[in-house]
């Protein structure tokens, strides 16, 4: 199982919110760059970056960061945040990006997630943001009638291959992951790969994640926790790699 690093990126800076509030917002570094070397350097296979400035406006921004994070490390990255459009799924590509992130526009136009599923196979992800089993969008700030459970067998059926968990009410708070609502949304599907995402604080937290991975869970995404200093990020790659 996968242990990857959030990026998150707010005017240029490493950030981290608290339940999705953009008002609840702690800088961690003014540098992203560093921060994915750093991470890199400690054994990740994967760094999860994520516009907060494209989520809140609903255009992608950053696009100048991201190329520099992306050229700066070896590893692959995958980015999500305000990304809605073929033009900004092609221009991340092209620079390298390993993997797009799809959320509010793969909740509004299913049709246009069939065609990039299409266009780009293997590269396009999807992102789930739920509270309470009922999934958000535009940057959080908006909660659906629609369940997660439900809209993760439409995604399969439409062809998605790996999508992402996050559960807001736990994401920035490190008090562990939302076990249950995991193991409802592996349950839903057949073939789907998941990460989780949200309340990872401590090794405990990924033992019982661990438990999940014959279910399909093939990673978890960690941010605060390892920049609080609560979990060190190569002990939890080691915990959760097939040798550990």
């Amino acid at each position: 199982m996968f242990v990857i690093p959030a990026i998150d990126i707010k005017d240029g800076k490493v950030v981290r919110l608290k339940q999705g509030h953009f008002d609840q917002l702690k800088i961690y570094s003014d540098d992203p760059v560093v921060v994915a070397k750093k991470w890199e350097a400690s054994g990740a296979e994967w760094i999860h970056a994520v516009d907060l400035d494209g989520a809140q406006s609903g255009q992608a921004k950053n696009f100048n960061i991201i190329s520099s994070m992306v050229t700066a490390v070896k590893i692959p990255i995958q980015l999500g945040g305000g990304i809605r459009t073929k033009y900004d799924i092609a221009c991340f590509l092209a620079s390298g990006v390993a993997r797009v992130i799809l959320g509010t526009k793969a909740i509004e136009s299913p049709e246009f997630l069939s065609q990039v599923l299409r266009e780009w196979p293997g590269k396009i992800v999807v992102s789930l943001d739920c509270v309470e089993g009922k999934v958000a969008h535009h940057g959080w700030l908006k909660i659906s009638d629609v369940q997660a459970t439900d809209f993760s067998v439409e995604l399969e059926d439409l062809g998605v291959k790996t999508l992402i968990y996050t559960d807001i009410s736990r994401d920035g708070t490190l008090s562990g992951p939302n076990i249950e609502n995991i193991a409802l949304l592996l349950k839903s599907v057949k073939h789907m790969r998941v990460i989780a995402s949200g309340g990872v604080s401590t090794l405990e937290d990924l033992k019982q994640l661990l438990r999940l991975k014959s279910q399909g869970l093939i990673g978890v995404i960690v941010g605060k926790a390892l920049y609080e200093q609560r979990l060190d990020l190569t002990e939890a790659i080691r915990l959760c790699s097939p040798n550990g």
